[in-house]
């Protein structure tokens, strides 16, 4: 029998050559053989009740149930104290994930909207592209971080961002810490994702339409209740593996129009008076800020890290088969993806506009440049696909606010949401979030001061839990390296936030509250 780690239920030592000896009876059981002097005189004394000596020969069979009890765990269980609450979270009350469906959620979460506004003409070509390539190992590094915690501690799996914090900074500073930048990368996405999918329903209502448009087509905001509506239906799903199907659309969905996007972009005659040489700006600390403003747009492109240990929740973790294994193998799949879409996109972008690239991204600037050279239907199709992409991508960001709510409303009442009581949590969130959009239209435009903010959440956090969890040998490379890595996410995310805020004064910020464009 193959050796068992510690951490199991319990660890029975093989039992002594000089212990009493057994003979097979001719019915089948065992008896004991008369010991000899020489056994006699080298008696092996128990140190525990539980010991080989006790068990044999009447306690063998005893010995049987708790060795096949053992194995029966290690096969289709684990010895994880479960909180009876996860059963009726939209979370954890379904553990049948597998590694096809963490790659679909972390590819639906990692590619969006965010690839599209990508913009490297700040930091020129070869600065920009470096800065994109170390940004993308660094997250794959935290991705792996959070994936390795989830199961850190014998007995407990931290299925939620914000248990791990606690556990590894402490309860109260961590919520304080890891609360509102993932609340905001939940909520926060799902308000932008409004805002963006109904702008683009209604591009493509004009793409399509033509010249044959009514003279009253409906408003911006009217789009947007339209789209949050669509939101609000599919958001009706119980639980996060439930929509493993919505985020296996968006994976596609967002592939497929990214891919799109650039090839069309380069495939066109760029624009005249196109500049690829840095503006020249009054002095060192504003091309400073600008650089740093631009940084923090790569930083916010890389989000998805809030959803990790979501994702991983929903799989069944056993001894022989823990959950990381399948999610690890999941997401590597998914980030090979993403970097096929951003680095096209990024690059392409770049060359297809240089300066002229607008700050809604390259969708906006190919629509803007080259919507008379396209098939119309060809563009229509890539709107299309915008649209789609946005509507699953809102059901995976919104998936834990959903699970903040039941959890509020179950600790509370000590019982499972009704269908009715969890359908109008869904349908208040859904306004809310439309309201958020119709009252604050600029959101969309303060990329840069949100992915300073929430940079730690990718970048710094995971390194200080690691060493704070695992506890690595102290001064020992992998303790300096961890460190060294978190505070420089928390640095860069002081940077990066007053790079933002100095881009919206230098180039105003128009408050057109209630006023969406």
């Amino acid at each position: 029998m193959e050796e068992r780690p510690e951490t199991e239920l319990i660890s029975i030592p093989a039992t002594p050559r000089v212990s009493t000896p057994e003979i097979q009876t001719p019915s089948g059981q065992r008896s004991p053989r008369p010991a000899s002097k020489e056994t006699k005189s080298s008696a092996w004394t128990p140190t525990s009740f539980i010991s080989p000596r006790f068990l044999s020969p009447i306690g063998t069979p005893m010995k049987r149930v708790l060795i096949n009890m053992k194995g029966y765990l290690e096969e289709v269980g684990h010895l994880t104290k479960l909180n009876p609450q996860d059963a009726w979270l939209p979370i954890t009350e379904s553990r049948n994930g597998n590694a096809h469906y963490a790659a679909f959620h972390n590819l639906n979460a990692g590619v969006g909207f965010q690839a599209l506004q990508l913009d490297l003409f700040c930091l020129h070509r070869s600065w920009g592209i470096l800065a994109l390539t170390i940004a993308y190992c660094w997250q794959l590094y935290t991705l792996w971080i959070l994936v390795q915690l989830h199961e850190a501690v014998p007995g407990k799996r931290y299925n939620r961002y914000v248990e791990l914090a606690q556990a590894a900074f402490g309860e109260r500073l961590g919520v304080w810490l890891a609360l509102f930048p993932t609340v905001y990368l939940s909520a926060g996405t799902a308000t932008a994702l409004i805002l963006i999918g109904g702008e683009t329903m209604k591009l493509f209502f004009q793409i399509v339409c033509g010249p044959l448009c009514t003279s009253n087509p409906l408003t911006t905001v009217e789009w947007y209740l339209v789209f949050t509506s669509l939101c609000i239906v599919l958001s009706q799903l119980p639980n996060l593996n439930s929509i493993a199907g919505l985020s296996l659309v968006g994976a596609v969905t967002a592939i497929t129009y990214s891919t799109m996007v650039w090839v069309l972009s380069v495939s066109q005659e760029r624009p005249p008076m196109i500049s690829y040489e840095p503006l020249s700006l009054p002095s060192s600390a504003a091309a400073f800020f600008s650089v740093m403003n631009a940084l923090g747009i790569v930083a916010f492109a890389f989000r998805g890290h809030n959803l990790v240990l979501e994702i991983q929740a929903t799989m069944p973790s056993t001894f022989k088969h823990p959950a990381h294994v399948p999610m690890w193998r999941g997401a590597k799949v998914a980030y090979f993806f993403i970097a096929m879409c951003l680095f096209p996109v990024a690059i392409g972008g770049f060359w297809a506009y240089g300066n002229l690239m607008p700050s809604g991204g390259i969708l906006n600037a190919l629509y803007g440049f080259h919507s008379h050279d396209i098939p119309r239907g060809l563009l229509a199709l890539a709107f299309l696909l915008v649209v789609f992409n946005c509507l699953s991508s809102f059901q995976i960001y919104s998936m834990p606010v959903f699970d903040s709510f039941e959890a509020g409303y179950t600790s509370r009442t000590n019982r499972p949401c009704s269908i009715w009581v969890r359908s109008g949590f869904r349908v208040f969130y859904g306004f809310v979030n439309f309201f958020i959009g119709v009252a604050l239209p600029f959101l969309s435009s303060l990329a840069g001061l949100l992915g300073g903010l929430t940079l730690p959440v990718t970048f710094a956090y995971p390194c200080f839990m690691w060493v704070l969890i695992k506890r690595p040998t102290k001064y020992s490379f992998n303790w300096y390296f961890n460190w060294i890595l978190g505070w420089l996410g928390i640095a860069f995310s002081l940077a990066f936030s007053i790079g933002g805020v100095w881009s919206i004064v230098n180039d105003g910020l128009k408050l057109k509250f209630f006023k969406p464009n």
